[in-house]
């Protein structure tokens, strides 16, 4: 019998391939004991990536049927970035490079008055916690820690949309200042992934203006 893991794989490919199945079917498939299927589509079942339906038949007691959820989807292979590279490519050849700077910059908007709200009426250190978690839920594999009072290093192990910032830099330039509007902070973009850093490593400080009033409030 294969590694556990794999014979899971197997599964959601073979559930993805030849649609609903029983665990016999499976089991018939798999070359492996209903039993141990029945194991592994437990484990599926718990994490969300499979349900099943009663299968009733002519003959004999309802049997269950295994099919994939909508969260199994992020296991398969996807080619959205080369989609989104070819449409923008498409727009900026009949609409100029000037449009493109108005998709980014109305994307950097809309991404700011749709989250604005999460980092109100917190301190700097919660606004860049927030984003962290934010960020995060997206897939960037964030990191943060506070260097002072003042200032702060977060870093983003991941880029999900490195393919896409290679070749339209206003990408990074949308989340940069998406950044500094939600943290209504000073933000420096040291080192960036689409230009050949390792990670993307932002410095975080308070707004000079910010220190004045935090200064005045302390004395």
């Amino acid at each position: 019998m294969r590694e556990n893991g794999s014979t899971r794989n197997q599964i959601l490919i073979l559930l993805k391939t030849k649609g609903p199945l029983t665990v016999s079917d499976m089991a018939e498939h798999l070359g492996v004991t209903e039993m141990a299927v029945r194991r592994h589509l437990n484990t599926l079942e718990r994490d969300q990536l499979i349900q099943s339906q009663l299968l009733r038949q002519s003959m004999g007691r309802p049997t269950s049927q295994y099919f994939l959820t909508e969260k199994s989807e992020e296991f398969f292979p996807k080619n959205y970035h080369m989609f989104t590279l070819d449409l923008l490519q498409d727009l900026e050849e009949l609409q100029g490079s000037e449009f493109i700077d108005s998709l980014f910059r109305n994307r950097e908007k809309r991404l700011t008055e749709s989250y604005q709200s999460m980092f109100q009426e917190k301190s700097l250190r919660e606004r860049i916690e927030t984003l962290a978690k934010l960020q995060e839920s997206k897939g960037y594999m964030v990191e943060w820690e506070e260097n002072s009072a003042e200032s702060f290093t977060l870093v983003e192990h991941n880029c999900p949309i490195v393919q896409i910032a290679n070749r339209y830099n206003q990408a990074c330039n949308c989340e940069l200042n998406w950044f500094r509007n939600l943290l209504d902070a000073e933000v420096q973009l040291y080192e960036c992934k689409a230009k050949g850093g390792q990670n993307c490593v932002y410095f975080i400080r308070q707004k000079a203006e910010n220190q004045e009033v935090i200064k005045e409030a302390i004395k």
